[in-house]
């Protein structure tokens, strides 16, 4: 059963399968909601990051959903199109003085929209050639964006103290507004002192080239990666610096003032913010907690982090996606490279990582290109599979991934430099230039097809989740175990320690109904190893 949400000048419509409708004051949405949330109806509405916050304020959690500002964007991904109107952005709950504080325009947008679009997309879902499978991507689409709102809602569990402790230990004690830490400053002054060319502006990467290549240095950049490459005292603390400033900068005591209260750090997730269909994140840098800041998340008294990662998720579902069996065989156990060397592919588990990921990514020199021929004659299915999906992109053609999310076409200007570079004369250098780009869009639809399908897969994986922490009574969310974050192929329940074991078994469980779901009946398994820790440091 569905109910359509709609506002209408202050009140809002439930509108029923049969054309049946209550009309109620917004004031008493969450009683509504509540009320028919015991039938267990799919609530479609305009956008879950708008509708499902003040719901949650109000105590009231909701099963199923369909979120047609996120499937208008999967259609008009497979059309090749812009979505079929503006749809706004959501206002912030935290600071709304309303039940739903949205402008005029955003108010008369949703009022049009929601029946409507409803009968739009379930047509163009039917239209589908294959309708079954962009059904699911819509449900595990939607299964997300209700997830992301009840991780904001709840938080991630965030010890403020023991953050601003690991700070003062590593950079010195908190500096002055618009002064650089104790530890900065004293590597800072080290590299000056070892390259000994005069002042060095360590913070402007034009300028410290410069300086560089006054010391003898021949750099083109300050990227890590080239400066490991050199041979000078500077080097080592100048690459410590880096590090050190990047925590200061991204996860600072500044970070800390901004994003975390009351214990809890609560960034706003952006389901399908990546043109693959990963997820983005609003502030805060949710998807890039770096190790140094992990030791300060940290679970309530008396409850745990259950930390759950999936094992080599993107070759898994590579050799899923292709049906390539020997690779399914590699993978029977919880290391898929330690069984593709088993299998006589490859020499080291090293190569197996490095020769895979070149595959779905693209890599054309070193390890990568020595091991791939090996790897393709091992798993030619598998290889293959990308390939097809390089050359592909390379045409300038759109690729899907399994549910049928769908690559972007290639700019205009790329199109008009392979045109130029197919016309009679064209330049030598008009020629490698458009090679260039075809190939480097080639790189871009190989990983689609991967990484589209893998975060497939963990919506797929988060909603399994999600169902089985579900409580039948209702209980607040945040009185059960409940997920608190998610990152690519990673998932962290927050639970009681009496509830942490039925906790790990759900997150194994619903990681195998997730291959299902999402491919049939597969060989390929998809483990994922489970943490029970106090911090989330502590969990690799």
């Amino acid at each position: 059963m569905q109910i359509i949400v709609e506002r209408r000048a202050g009140t809002v419509a439930l509108i029923d399968d049969d054309g049946g409708e209550a009309v109620v004051p917004e004031t008493e949405l969450a009683s509504a909601v509540a009320e028919r949330e015991a039938e267990h109806p799919r609530w479609v509405w305009t956008d879950t990051a708008q509708w499902y916050p003040p719901l949650l304020a109000a105590g009231v959690r909701v099963e199923r959903c369909h979120d047609l500002r996120l499937v208008d964007a999967l259609l008009a991904g497979i059309a090749g199109t812009a979505p079929s109107r503006e749809w706004g952005r959501a206002p912030a709950p935290a600071r709304s003085d309303t039940l739903f504080d949205v402008d005029d325009e955003t108010d008369a947008r949703a009022t049009v929209i929601a029946s409507t679009e409803w009968a739009r997309q379930q047509a163009a879902i039917a239209a589908h050639p294959e309708p079954a499978r962009l059904t699911l991507l819509a449900a595990a689409e939607s299964a997300g964006a209700l997830t992301a709102v009840e991780m904001q809602h709840a938080g991630l569990p965030w010890n403020a103290a023991a953050h601003d402790a690991l700070l003062t230990e590593v950079l010195g004690a908190r500096p002055a507004p618009g002064r650089r830490p104790a530890a900065l400053d004293a590597l800072a002054s080290e590299v000056e002192r070892l390259l000994d060319v005069g002042p060095v502006p360590i913070d402007s990467p034009p300028a410290l080239v410069t300086a560089l290549r006054r010391a003898g240095l021949e750099v083109a950049s300050t990227r890590s990666a080239e400066l490991k490459r050199l041979d000078h005292p500077a080097i080592a603390p100048l690459l410590q610096y880096k590090t050190l400033s990047r925590l200061h900068t991204a996860n600072g005591w500044n970070w800390l003032d901004e994003w975390v209260r009351d214990g809890r750090f609560r960034p706003t997730f952006v389901p399908g913010g990546v043109v693959t269909g990963r997820w983005a994140s609003d502030g805060g840098g949710a998807l890039q907690l770096p190790k140094q800041v992990r030791p300060a998340v940290q679970a309530d008294d008396g409850w745990a982090l259950v930390v759950a990662d999936a094992s080599q998720l993107e070759p898994r579902i590579l050799a899923a996606l292709s049906g390539d069996a020997a690779m399914a065989r590699a993978g029977a156990g919880e290391d898929l490279y330690a069984g593709i060397v088993a299998s006589g592919a490859v020499p080291s588990r090293e190569h197996a990582k490095v020769g895979m990921l070149g595959a779905m990514y693209g890599g054309t020199t070193g390890v990568s290109a020595q091991v791939l021929p090996r790897l393709a004659r091992s798993f030619p299915q598998a290889i293959g599979f990308v390939e097809s999906a390089a050359r592909a992109g390379e045409r300038g053609e759109r690729v899907r991934t399994r549910l049928g999310r769908t690559s972007p076409l290639p700019p205009s200007s790329w199109r008009e430099r392979q045109s130029a570079a197919g016309s009679e004369g064209a330049a030598e250098s008009e020629v490698r230039s458009a090679r260039s780009a075809a190939r480097s869009w080639g790189r871009f639809t190989r990983n689609f097809v991967v990484q589209g399908t893998a975060a497939e897969w963990a919506l797929a994986w988060m909603a399994g989740v999600r169902r089985r922490l579900w409580r039948a009574d209702g209980g607040a969310l945040t009185d059960q175990p409940h997920l608190v974050f998610f990152v690519h192929d990673e998932l962290i329940v927050h639970s009681p320690r009496e509830h942490v074991d039925e906790v790990a078994r759900a997150l194994q469980e619903a990681a195998g109904d997730a291959g299902r779901l999402v491919f049939g009946e597969t060989a390929v398994t998809f483990p994922v190893t489970v943490a029970i820790v106090d911090r989330y440091s502590e969990a690799k």
